[in-house]
């Protein structure tokens, strides 16, 4: 496993000062710079007019790192959006021009047999989204970013933070990744060595399995007493249909099939211009080493009701990304000496609900309240930054999430022993029979071998089997992958980073019949023979797939594979998602 980072003789590396430093520029750090820059401009307008006592904060140097190409390309969602927290943010968001796609008008909630649906006579209260709007979130984060932008906070797309800088346990500044290495790590022609940032305040809203907090967190014990981080993989396409077939503003949720061996859902979204939003979500920490999200969206669009909705459609877009699903008890602890957390970083997702994009945006929010404090008060400690913890328990983040506090743990026992638990716990408040209910075991650990969940059938059983691709609604993994416009420079380093090819060759292949190959939704990973040792195979890393969902570094049964970030501007190219 090789991480490179000398640099060439003679050559160093540039280092600026920053007052606050975010690192991610999606909904959770775009909200934090917005809401802290116009906090900032009405404390400052409050010194002058002689309203408050104190000193101007001139000229505040805000920089929001984002690794993708620009704002918005590795945003990928549902999404339906509770606008609780935009309005709090840009109360004339619509005056602005937020990119928003429809109003929901309608809710429905439908059971999939094998070949039969059951529409519920009622639409249980989680799954009510009359008066949220439908929208495409890398629309959404472009357009914050623009309203970032236009306020004067500094966006630096295609960078990607690499590493912490610590001076003793406070986080003093980030360093970005080199551009311009070729595949064995020796700087091109082209070379570029990334930058030391110095930030008095540092903000991780890198999104799921954040890949600079995640080593953060390990070093400072940030998840000490906490329930261990889980996840769920979810897959989603648009579909053009037809002028005139579709009725925007509905949304439709579905149990059942597909999924077999593993618990999730899918959700159907209706959208202006005739187009449909499909989208499937399965929790992993399934024991079945075969789940394949992107060969389970290809089996849901089979089923007669899914069939007759997309009739004559085109699939034009195509994701993939992980989810957290741990909820209030897996959150870290959310500030230390000189940074804070917030949003998917912080497992703030309402998994019974699939949302998470306004509690992304109130933790930025509370975040930026905080800073601001530390800023005027010249305090960067952690008992300053507590205020951030406070707020949020004293805020809707705190009271939505702890609703659910138990519902990923109930519901992963299964439909038939989870659905029980799961209404006692809304008759309780979220408590339910157990409070906490016990959730010891991470992802990784939780895979069981092919013959113990599928017999010796394995591989081959049908439902298992990927339906035929056409080009127009089916596709193998490779024909989806163009559709997310993803690109990485061929000659530079592998971001994924393996740490013992053995084990894939000898173990993995044997006993789980390879779960990267499956669970990875961009066909990364591939199982070739071996030409060193006859008979067997080893695994082959097409890392110029990779769509940034992190399923690799959170469900290899061995824990084999680190994701770290590719050369900033590489990956999807997400716009309609």
């Amino acid at each position: 496993m090789m991480v490179y980072d000398e640099l060439p003789e003679g050559v160093t590396r540039d280092t600026m000062d920053v007052d606050v430093l975010i690192v991610g520029g999606g909904v959770a750090g775009l909200s934090a710079a917005l809401h802290l820059k116009n906090q900032i401009d009405r404390y400052n307008e409050d010194i002058e007019a002689g309203r408050k006592v104190g000193k101007a904060i001139i000229d505040p140097m805000i920089v929001v790192l984002e690794k993708a190409s620009e704002v918005g390309a590795h945003s990928l969602s549902g999404a339906v959006l509770n606008p609780s927290a935009l309005k709090e943010l840009l109360p004339n968001f619509k005056e602005l021009g937020c990119p928003i796609e429809t109003e929901v008008k309608k809710d429905a909630v439908y059971y999939l047999g094998e070949d039969f649906s059951f529409k519920l006579p009622i639409v249980p209260p989680p799954f009510h989204n009359e008066g949220h709007y439908i929208i495409s979130l890398s629309q959404f984060n472009r357009w914050l970013g623009q309203q970032c932008e236009e306020a004067g906070i500094n966006i630096f797309p295609g960078f990607a933070a690499v590493e912490a800088i610590y001076e003793g346990d406070q986080i003093v500044g980030i360093r970005t990744g080199d551009k311009g290495r070729d595949k064995y790590g020796k700087p091109k022609p082209n070379f570029e060595p990334g930058l030391i940032l110095k930030s008095k305040l540092t903000v991780f809203a890198e999104g799921t399995r954040g890949s600079l907090f995640k080593s953060v967190q390990k070093k400072l014990n940030l998840r000490s007493g906490k329930h261990p981080e889980i996840f769920e993989e979810g897959v989603k396409e648009i579909i053009q249909m037809p002028q005139g077939t579709v009725e925007a503003g509905q949304v439709i949720h579905t149990l059942g099939f597909p999924l077999s061996k593993s618990i999730g859902g899918t959700f159907i979204y209706t959208l202006p211009e005739d187009k449909i939003i499909l989208g499937l979500v399965a929790y992993l920490d399934t024991e079945d080493p075969l789940l394949d999200p992107h060969r389970e969206l290809q089996k849901l669009k089979t089923h007669p009701f899914i069939s007759n909705l997309i009739q004559g459609g085109q699939v034009i877009s195509y994701g993939g990304k992980t989810l957290p699903a741990g909820g209030w008890y897996s959150m870290p602890k959310l500030y230390g000496h000189g940074f804070v957390v917030c949003g998917d970083s912080a497992s703030m997702v309402d998994v019974q609900k699939l949302k998470g994009i306004h509690l992304a945006m109130k933790s930025g929010m509370l975040a930026a309240e905080s800073l601001l404090k530390a800023l005027i008060q010249e305090d960067y400690s952690e008992q300053q930054l507590k205020s951030y913890d406070e707020a949020i328990q004293n805020s809707y983040v705190k009271t939505e999430l702890y609703r659910v506090r138990n519902f990923h743990q109930a519901l992963s026992q299964g439909m038939l022993t989870g659905l029980p638990l799961i209404g006692l716990q809304e008759l309780t408040g979220g408590r339910g029979l157990i409070d906490p209910m016990p959730l010891t075991e991470q992802d990784f650990e939780t895979t069981s071998s092919v013959v113990d969940v599928w017999g010796g059938d394995g591989v081959f059983h049908p439902k298992n089997q990927l339906p035929k691709p056409d080009g127009k609604l089916f596709f193998d993994k490779l024909g989806s992958v163009y559709l997310t416009g993803t690109t990485h420079d061929e000659d530079s380093p592998n971001h994924l980073l393996l740490q013992n090819g053995d084990i894939c060759r000898t173990e993995c292949e044997k006993k789980y019949k390879s779960p990267c190959t499956h669970f990875c939704p961009a066909s990364v990973y591939e199982m070739v023979p071996s030409p060193k040792y006859p008979g067997q195979l080893d695994l082959q890393i097409n890392y110029t797939n990779c769509i940034h969902c992190k399923t690799c570094d959170i469900k290899c049964p061995f824990e084999n594979i680190d994701w770290t970030p590719p050369e900033g501007g590489g990956g999807p190219k997400y716009r309609d998602t």
